[in-house]
């Protein structure tokens, strides 16, 4: 990581910049895969399969028998975790539902909104380096409580054409039925475009590398809507001299493998607390499996040394941090002043990976500073929220000249008229 001491107000946009290519340039990349897939179809899935993921595949869709391998294969201790998992995201987010109220804004006028599933969802799982199979929960469970008819499940197969049991098992958990075995931006064309297999679904969520972020931006200029523009994952750790060198190391790196165009930032006031912090990520760094990827990510990432605490909060509020970690004695007071930030974890003993597979929370969250706009995925994601109004013969007298007026100003008298010829019908 790069140590900066104390850096100028007018350096932090330059300090802060996350390691991703440019638009222009991925673009050039992603845009010939969705058109071709779009011409093509079915035939064009197989080649990209072929090319990019070595699988040579006669049929995408998961069969019924490789789901009931899958729920043998999985361990009785991975799928207790997985049930315990299941029951508090699914509580967390049935406290999101919310009841219709009606509302009578003058006498006689009720409006009134009601939210209705998405009828057709895909969810993305990646699964290349790192078989995600905790988003399905994060994703497929709010999908079912929002009562969306379709859910499309599209994660990319190993040499041999097969989906990780895990990404099987706990899809079917969740009441996915349609499971296809297609990976990158050529999984976010089918679902957009439709293909002679892959249903077209009307809104696609899930996290990716940023070839499938820009998939996702793309397919969204045709009208399909997409979650958020997530790519890749990064945290921010605010610590004091109260943190525990060892935990802010371990959360640091567990961020930092998923990948090399992952970052990590670690701010703080006390220079001791850097220190320490680096030399404990440099010991965790050798004992870890993805020990490559994480040392990728690292060379993006940065410890920052700050004058103050208020230094800090601002610097992560303009960092909008896709996860926030304030590991630091007053950790509330600090979270009450974040305005910026996807999720964010407080105190000593609450590391990002609760909310990655467990807490309740959802860890499908905007990244490369998108959360000073968007959130994350929650209940309300898979939902249209439509209005209604019923007005009344007193309503329409209530209310009827204030929308004359108003229809008048604008030079709109088809508008006016409307208005007008149900006043004339009322007092006749």
């Amino acid at each position: 990581m790069q140590f900066i001491k104390n850096p100028l107000r007018s350096t932090w946009s330059e300090i802060l910049k996350r390691p991703v290519k440019s638009m222009a340039e991925l673009e050039k990349i992603v845009a010939p895969v969705l058109q071709k897939v779009k011409n093509e179809g079915d035939k064009a899935l197989k080649e990209f399969s072929l090319q990019f993921d070595k699988a040579d595949l006669k049929q995408f869709e998961v069969s019924i028998s490789e789901i009931e391998k899958a729920k043998n294969v999985i361990s009785d201790d991975l799928k207790s975790a997985i049930a315990i998992a299941y029951q508090n995201i699914k509580l967390f987010h049935s406290a999101q539902k919310s009841e219709i109220i009606k509302i009578e804004t003058t006498k006689g006028v009720t409006c009134w909104r009601k939210s209705v599933g998405i009828q057709k969802v895909g969810i993305y799982i990646p699964g290349g380096t790192a078989p995600l199979f905790s988003t399905i929960l994060m994703l497929a469970i709010p999908a079912q409580l929002a009562g969306c008819e379709e859910i499309i499940l599209c994660s990319p197969p190993n040499a041999n054409g097969e989906i990780h049991p895990a990404i099987l098992y706990t899809a079917n958990l969740c009441g996915v039925k349609k499971i296809f075995k297609i990976g990158g931006s050529q999984a976010i064309a089918a679902m957009a475009y439709g293909t002679e297999t892959v249903p077209k679904v009307f809104k696609i969520f899930g996290p990716g590398n940023q070839y499938v972020t820009v998939a996702k931006q793309l397919v969204n200029k045709e009208g399909v809507a997409i979650d958020m523009p997530a790519g890749p994952s990064e945290v921010a750790i605010m610590a004091d001299e109260t943190a525990n060198p060892v935990f802010v190391a371990s959360d640091l790196l567990s961020q930092a493998e998923h990948g090399a165009d992952s970052q990590v930032l670690l701010v703080s006031t006390n220079e001791n607390i850097l220190k320490d912090v680096q030399t404990e990520v440099a010991k965790q760094l050798k004992e870890l499996p993805r020990e490559a990827f994480a040392s990728a990510a690292l060379e993006n990432s940065k410890a920052i040394l700050l004058n103050s605490e208020s230094e800090m909060i601002d610097l992560i509020n303009q960092y909008a941090a896709e996860h926030l970690i304030i590991s630091t004695k007053n950790a509330e007071e600090i979270g009450d002043k974040i305005i910026n930030a996807g999720s964010v974890f407080l105190g000593h003993f609450t590391p990002e990976a609760a909310g990655d597979y467990a807490s309740g929370t959802n860890h499908t969250l905007p990244t490369n500073g998108y959360a000073t706009a968007y959130s994350g995925v929650s209940l309300d994601s898979f939902y249209k929220k439509i209005t209604y109004q019923n007005i009344t013969k007193e309503g329409i007298l209530n209310l009827g000249p204030t929308i004359e007026k108003m229809a008048e100003a604008e030079m709109l008298f088809a508008h006016k008229n409307a208005i007008s010829v149900r006043l004339k019908e009322l007092m006749m």
